[in-house]
């Protein structure tokens, strides 16, 4: 992709870095992103995978190393609460797009009290709406739309956590403006609902690694179908 014009063009190994025997690097998404490299298109990009095969720390990952504060925010944001991400942004090198915009969020579900706070505390020009005093899928839907609106990178992990069934299918839709409109969006997700969108590319992760997949044929969408028709299959072994 020479003259693509999206903001990170492909995701590699840092010079010098190479795959080690120690975490992150043991997990198979990561070593193969460390070996292989990763080209990112244009557009939409979910990540689908199972708990711990690494979807969520290559989301945060390669939104630190875009400039985006590993607890969330935009590139002007530096809320620093308690460090918990890995070192992995430190191995890796984004090849950039042409002119492309330097804008970003990073949404991240698990830190987003915290970020509701940091706003209270260091706010901007222009009124903020009051996230702490919306219930918590509310202020996740208000947040998207009210921040969600440059051209630029945005970067989701799990943002369906927050999220009823029509409340997912609002995000969908912003995700697809996004795209529309010349952003580029990186998001890791177990909803099938938000994966849906039209058009994304969709990276499946586990224990082979990354490969490119459909809708149709994700191992969550398989899943959720067979328990939607018959949960008692699967409720018997848990009840």
């Amino acid at each position: 992709m020479p003259f693509a014009t999206h903001p990170v063009r492909r995701v590699a190994a840092a010079e010098g870095v190479r795959p080690s025997g120690t975490w992150p690097h043991t997990i198979p998404a990561v070593r193969q992103l460390l070996t292989d490299g990763l080209d990112l298109e244009p557009g939409v990009t979910f990540l689908v995978g199972e708990n711990g095969t690494g979807k969520s720390t290559l989301v945060e990952a390669i939104a630190v190393a875009f400039g985006l504060s590993p607890e969330g925010g935009s590139t002007g944001a530096r809320l620093t609460t308690r460090a918990t991400e890995s070192p992995l942004a430190d191995d890796l090198l984004l090849t950039r797009g042409a002119g492309a915009k330097r804008a970003g969020f990073f949404l991240r579900a698990e830190t987003m009290h915290g970020f509701y706070t940091y706003l209270e505390q260091n706010p901007g020009a222009r009124p903020e709406p009051v996230f702490h005093e919306m219930s918590h899928g509310e202020s996740f839907l208000t947040l998207i739309n009210d921040r969600f609106t440059r051209p630029g990178f945005y970067c989701l992990d799990e943002p369906e956590s927050a999220l009823s069934f029509s409340s997912s299918l609002a995000v969908v839709g912003v995700l697809n403006r996004l795209a529309e409109s010349g952003s580029q969006v990186l998001c890791a997700t177990h909803s099938p609902v938000i994966a849906a969108l039209p058009g994304a590319t969709i990276l499946e992760v586990g224990e082979w690694g990354i490969r490119t997949t459909t809708w149709d044929d994700l191992q969550l969408v398989a899943n959720w179908k067979a328990y939607l028709q018959g949960p008692e299959r699967y409720l018997r072994h848990v009840l």
